[in-house]
């Protein structure tokens, strides 16, 4: 359970401020940089007996085979459990296999209270009570998290995760101490993901904005993503009714957000000269990007974000998606 390369700064420096942490930790930051492993490894440090000079875990004391084992008495993780992470990261120490929901509900919360109320087994007084993904509490979970907030339990400290913060109720926030999750940096991020067998490293981490633990989560989405590129840099040659089919392969949802992202760049290119999410294919973009005309790029954007509202709605998606991609054919001059 070693830490993250962009993170080992982080756990150093809220480790060996473990006497005086805040009582409740809000970590927050986009998805897919590791947040929620990041919380479990703190976790699993404040607990342990002998941490090491970098903040990490021992890995030998009664507390971490707890933690490892998955039932430490002094450790609470609340999740609706949903299939799949939002971040792509693994299921942590402590998590429990219920039925898979979207929300934390006041039930869970409640039950967490009665863990509060309980002194502790080890780890000199100290329990941890993770929360993630924070947004996932609904009206009445939050508010009865609030009130352990509000009066915290001594030696309790509340561990939030979030990739959406704004989400929660400003009370919630107001009472957590707010913590920027470091991005990593991309030659540390193309690093790491190259050790981990990744191939094309650079082109997916830009693809999924510079998150790497969404790379390896989403290798096959990756291969979707060029297949499609491949389709779009036709520009005006595309055949909207052929392509479709393809496009449609992995959903109408996932087809509107891989859309969305080449518009996104295709845009950025004629206006900055800056591509996110398609650094591999910038000269095929800024090629693109001269013949464009920009109010129906414009619009076909907008036309974009209608449809991602009703992506899951029982439609005819081929046809609206042979639609849309016509509508792409159509922005760009025959010359291109």
């Amino acid at each position: 359970m070693s830490v993250y390369p962009w993170q080992s700064d982080l756990l150093k420096k809220l480790s060996g401020n473990r006497l005086r942490l805040h009582h409740a930790l809000l970590l927050k930051g986009r998805a897919g940089i590791g947040k929620f492993d990041f919380a479990q490894r703190l976790s699993k440090s404040l607990l342990c007996a002998a941490p090491d000079n970098q903040g990490a875990a021992c890995e030998k004391c009664a507390s971490c085979g707890w933690f490892a084992q998955g039932n430490h008495p002094d450790f609470r993780l609340l999740t609706p459990e949903q299939e799949g992470s939002e971040e792509a990261e693994t299921v942590g120490a402590g998590a429990k296999k219920t039925s898979r929901k979207s929300q934390i509900s006041v039930a869970q919360v409640r039950e967490l209270q009665h863990f509060l109320e309980l002194s502790s087994h080890h780890s000199a007084g100290l329990r941890i009570a993770l929360i993630h993904p924070a947004e996932a509490l609904n009206a009445s979970s939050a508010n009865a998290l609030l009130k352990a907030l509000e009066e915290p339990p001594p030696g309790v400290i509340f561990i939030l995760v979030a990739n959406q913060p704004q989400r929660l109720l400003p009370t919630i926030i107001s009472r957590c101490q707010a913590i920027d999750m470091p991005i990593p940096d991309t030659e540390i991020a193309v690093a790491w993901l190259e050790q981990q067998g990744v191939k094309d490293a650079s082109g997916m981490l830009s693809f999924e904005g510079g998150a790497p633990l969404a790379v390896l989560g989403g290798l096959e989405k990756h291969a979707y993503s060029t297949m499609v590129a491949g389709l779009l840099m036709a520009g005006s040659r595309l055949d909207p009714f052929a392509a479709a089919s393809q496009v449609l392969t992995q959903g109408m949802e996932a087809a509107i957000e891989t859309l969305q992202k080449w518009i996104y760049d295709l845009l950025a290119s004629r206006l900055t000269g800056a591509i996110r999410y398609h650094g591999q294919h910038s000269s095929a973009l800024q090629a693109l990007g001269k013949s464009v005309d920009l109010r129906l790029l414009l619009e076909f954007q907008r036309k974009l974000d209608e449809a991602r509202k009703s992506a899951n709605h029982p439609l005819n998606n081929e046809l609206q998606l042979e639609a849309l991609l016509l509508l792409y054919s159509q922005m760009f001059s025959k010359n291109n």
